[in-house]
């Protein structure tokens, strides 16, 4: 069960995914050409592999959103593959011969079908996810968190900046994760320790980690 925040949280949106996918998609494009085979930080796939990880991350999220009634036991049913053993399966892979801009298009895209759907949809739908069966809100929190944090792991692949708005890990932080301390650190360390990415003072660097995406009305 997810436990419950101790004070009222401001409610994640589209337009929230939309900046975030955005502020990363222009980070993102300040990337030497010939850099994408680098290891994305800790992750065992290069930075065009995570690039497509994030894409199908974001694509899986909206397309439960989707059906008429959308599934509350299962995912949609789309093929996953991966092109390499280790690799991530994904049902979203980006054509080589595009170039890193292609690619781009491809995080660019998967992120305007979530942002979409969470715009339109009713906040009293339910779709399936493995963290909790989740509304709207819950899909666009977890498409944020995707994002920030991958793109954390591609920055330091690609030796390129990044440090999200606080305002953007602070309502993800108060959405999924209400059993992280959030008093004693930023929002955005934060968001890396609850992610099992650094270690913060009096806090040793998580090995398991997960977010709590059940609706608030489900719980």
């Amino acid at each position: 069960m997810r436990p419950s925040a101790e004070t009222p949280r401001s409610p994640v949106t589209a337009d929230d995914l939309d900046h975030a996918v955005n502020l990363a998609v222009a980070a993102l494009r300040e990337a030497p050409a010939g850099s994408w085979d680098a290891r994305a930080g800790a992750l065992d796939w290069d930075c065009w592999e995570t690039v497509e990880h994030l894409s199908d991350d974001l694509f899986a999220y909206a397309v439960q959103l989707g059906p008429r009634t959308p599934p509350l036991t299962g995912s949609v049913p789309f093929t996953c593959e991966s092109r390499r053993p280790g690799g991530p399966a994904n049902s979203v892979h980006a054509d080589r011969t595009a170039g890193p801009s292609g690619l781009l298009q491809v995080l660019e895209a998967s992120g305007a079908l979530l942002v979409a759907m969470v715009r339109t949809t009713p906040s009293r739908v339910r779709a399936y996810h493995s963290h909790g069966v989740s509304d709207p809100e819950g899909f666009a929190a977890m498409g944020i968190v995707e994002t920030l944090v991958h793109t954390h792991d591609l920055a330091e692949g690609l030796d390129l900046a990044w440090d999200p708005p606080a305002e953007l890990c602070s309502r993800v932080l108060a959405r999924l994760f209400p059993d992280v301390p959030t008093k004693d650190a930023a929002p955005w360390p934060t968001l890396l320790w609850a992610t099992g990415r650094i270690a913060l003072p009096g806090l040793p660097r998580r090995t398991a980690w997960r977010w709590y995406g059940a609706a608030d009305t489900d719980l």
